[in-house]
């Protein structure tokens, strides 16, 4: 299976592409960093290719065929803010099993306590939400992991703990992963290989 964007093409109404023409392609297995300045389009890609929007210019293909997002979506995207992708009237266990039942092995992995899951979204702090967020991501179905900023605003040790879970896991079931940063050490440490993007793709 190979994750693939096609000549991709993105901008805003009347504004200037922020990218064009632009290429990528992620295999299972495969740790790959795109690096960039803030405004230049990465979480914009990211977005393209988990199917929250559509390419204005190009295609998104998941294993040679044009992703849709009918059923079990084989790419899950984790965001910077953890709080604006939740619902803030849901418990947590609701927002961990909306498309699948984690078991108590994963919750563990993570460090998701049980009683975490009876509580509400503001009842948790960044770190304790975003591991949710990431359980919720790493369904059986997953295939493809795109990582916008997902511990920038962590401390780090925290940050240090949930990378060593989420590499580890995607290693042992071979999901690739792309991991949006601009933290150049970060992506250096983890990553297969590193994109350079910036407005002028």
């Amino acid at each position: 299976m190979l994750l693939e964007g096609r000549n991709l093409g993105w901008r805003y109404a009347g504004g200037l592409w922020l990218f064009n023409h632009f290429n990528i392609a992620i295999q299972p297995g495969e740790v790959v960093g795109l690096i960039g300045p803030s405004g230049s389009g990465k979480t914009s890609l990211g977005r393209l290719l988990a199917g929250y929007m559509k390419p204005i210019t190009g295609e998104v293909l998941v294993d040679g065929r044009n992703k849709n997002n009918q059923g079990s979506d084989p790419v899950q995207m984790i965001f910077q803010h953890p709080e604006r992708a939740v619902n803030p009237r849901w418990r947590m266990e609701k927002t961990i099993t909306e498309g699948w039942s984690p078991d108590a092995a994963l919750l563990e992995a993570l460090g998701i306590k049980a009683q975490w899951l009876r509580r509400f979204p503001n009842e948790l702090s960044g770190g304790e939400l975003q591991r949710c967020c990431i359980a919720r991501a790493l369904g059986p179905d997953t295939k493809f992991l795109i990582a916008d900023e997902m511990t920038t605003m962590l401390d780090a040790i925290t940050q240090a703990q949930i990378w060593q879970k989420v590499l580890e896991i995607a290693h042992a079931r071979q999901i690739g992963l792309l991991i949006i940063s601009h933290d150049h050490t970060l992506v250096n440490k983890i990553c297969n290989r590193t994109i350079s993007f910036s407005s002028e793709h």
